[in-house]
């Protein structure tokens, strides 16, 4: 039963997040080794992106472990229900960190060095929400940074068009875990917990709308800059119809409707990288 908890508290039974943390980092894989990525980076992309997210899972709800029980959504983690203690969390968390630290012996030193730069943001992530309304930015900045490491790990540096993607991932990120956020407010304002759905207010979803729009707009400009084709140009628009989806979704303001438009997002992400890996590909110009 306690290896239950444990699952529960990395999210293994959720994996969402790992999956919208996944495609932005394999997109910016494929685009840097012009659609011929290494088999082993691959691998190792895809574990770390699935031990760190986890890892940042359990610190989150150590952060959050005197608040969750406050709140409806999250009232039954293993934390507040007492079924994992505070520090086997911490010793969760180190393992796992430990475990993705593992990976780094394969990478440039270049990539080591964002890696350790990536261990403080999550840290820092769950305890955002007590001094800033927009922790959403410091997520943002978090799930985007495998974009960079995934660049550098392929050329060993970080130029203007990587930070580009990485750019548009956190005004993305911000969107959609606002979404989130909104299924949590009236929670988040009796408790104290800081949020963009807070502060976003009554425009929330005008807010929301731009933000899809500025992703759009800022997918459009990485594809520009590189000179990508039809194939990368017709997932940028499926993303553009998801969003469309998500803002009709959420217009009767319902907490399972937030919920519905954020888990759509994957979709975003999918569609991101599918149209880079047909646009890539060398045999797409077959």
């Amino acid at each position: 039963m306690q290896i239950i908890a444990y699952t529960k508290l990395m999210r293994i039974d959720k994996p969402i997040g790992s999956l919208l943390l996944l495609w932005p980092t394999l997109t910016a894989l494929w685009i840097a080794s012009q659609g011929q990525p290494p088999i082993e980076l691959i691998v190792i992309f895809i574990l770390g992106t699935f031990v760190m997210r986890s890892a940042g899972c359990v610190i989150n709800d150590f952060a959050d472990r005197n608040f969750d029980g406050e709140v409806e959504r999250t009232k039954s983690r293993p934390l507040p229900t007492g079924k994992v203690k505070p520090i086997e969390a911490i010793a969760l968390f180190l393992v796992l960190s430990l475990c993705g630290a593992s990976l780094l012996i394969f990478l440039n030193r270049f990539t080591q060095l964002l890696a350790l730069l990536a261990i403080f943001i999550i840290v820092l992530y769950p305890f955002s929400k007590r001094w800033t309304h927009l922790p959403q930015l410091v997520l943002g900045i978090a799930f985007s940074w495998g974009i960079l490491m995934a660049w550098s790990a392929i050329t060993n540096e970080l130029t203007p068009i990587p930070l580009v993607l990485f750019s548009t991932s956190i005004i993305w990120i911000i969107a959609y875990d606002s979404l989130y956020a909104m299924i949590d407010r009236e929670d988040d304002l009796l408790i104290g917990i800081k949020s963009s759905a807070i502060l976003f207010g009554n425009k929330a979803h005008l807010i929301i709308g731009t933000l899809m729009f500025c992703t759009v707009l800022g997918f459009c400009l990485f594809g520009s800059l590189l000179d990508l084709g039809s194939f990368y140009y017709i997932g940028v628009m499926f993303c553009f119809l998801l969003f469309i989806y998500q803002l009709k979704l959420i217009s009767n303001k319902s907490r399972e409707n937030y919920f519905k438009a954020f888990l759509n997002n994957n979709w975003v992400g999918l569609a991101l990288f599918a149209g880079t890996v047909l646009e890539t590909t060398p045999w797409t110009a077959l």
